[in-house]
């Protein structure tokens, strides 16, 4: 596994890793990339590569935290700016059902909300531009962004960077071919439950959007 992460940026300087990585993290809030890409899979990889020895770990949750925090403001002022013409968008008419679980969420916890929506990817895209068009004032929502961004990249840089460390270990302990086959083991186990929980939330928001179409259908009949 390792060895497929050091052949995706195998002759590329560390500033151009740190700058990709940068890159993904902004643009998950502020230019909705968190529809395709989750974030945390870019500092996952960049906890992986400090292991190594690649990347400087205090450095890459600096720039990292620093582009979390960045990119959701940008969100927010998207947000705020083009307000409910944003929900008209191709993008947000497509998840009609978590827009509306995220608005309710903010209704509920307010600016907790973004602290919330910080730890799941469709939400994490969603919740800045979402809490934007609601006017909450923006000391209220920087103070949560940046206690989410802190936590939320210390959780899973972390996470890349002491399962990097595991790797080698394990390497070292058990033989090399015996560690890739763990390594292999636990992407398979991962891919297979996101997979299913892909698959779960889609038939939640899909069940959601049916009830939501029927009772429209109800008020609109005589």
């Amino acid at each position: 596994m390792l060895e497929n992460f050091n052949s995706l940026v195998d002759g590329l300087p560390p500033s151009l890793i740190y700058l990709i990585i940068a890159g993904l993290v902004f643009a998950e809030a502020a230019l909705f990339f968190g529809f395709l890409f989750p974030g945390e899979t870019a500092i996952v990889v960049g906890g992986v590569l400090a292991s190594q020895g690649t990347l400087s770990l205090p450095l890459l949750l600096v720039i990292s935290v620093v582009a979390a925090v960045v990119g959701d403001s940008v969100g927010y002022e998207i947000g705020r700016k083009y307000g409910t013409r944003l929900l008209e968008t191709r993008a947000m008419r497509k998840h009609q059902a978590k827009v509306g679980k995220a608005q309710d969420l903010i209704r509920r916890r307010g600016a907790f909300a973004v602290f919330i929506g910080r730890f799941t990817a469709l939400l994490r895209a969603l919740m800045p531009a979402l809490v934007g068009s609601s006017r909450l004032p923006y000391p209220k929502f920087l103070l949560f962004n940046v206690i989410g961004g802190i936590t939320w990249v210390l959780t899973f840089t972390l996470g890349g960077y002491f399962a990097g460390n595991a790797f080698d270990h394990a390497a070292k302990l058990a033989g090399r071919g015996l560690a890739i086959g763990l390594a292999v083991a636990a992407v398979v186990a991962i891919v297979v439950w996101s997979v299913r929980k892909h698959r779960r939330e889609a038939r939640e928001e899909a069940r959601a959007e049916e009830a939501a179409a029927a009772r429209e259908l109800e008020q609109s009949s005589p």
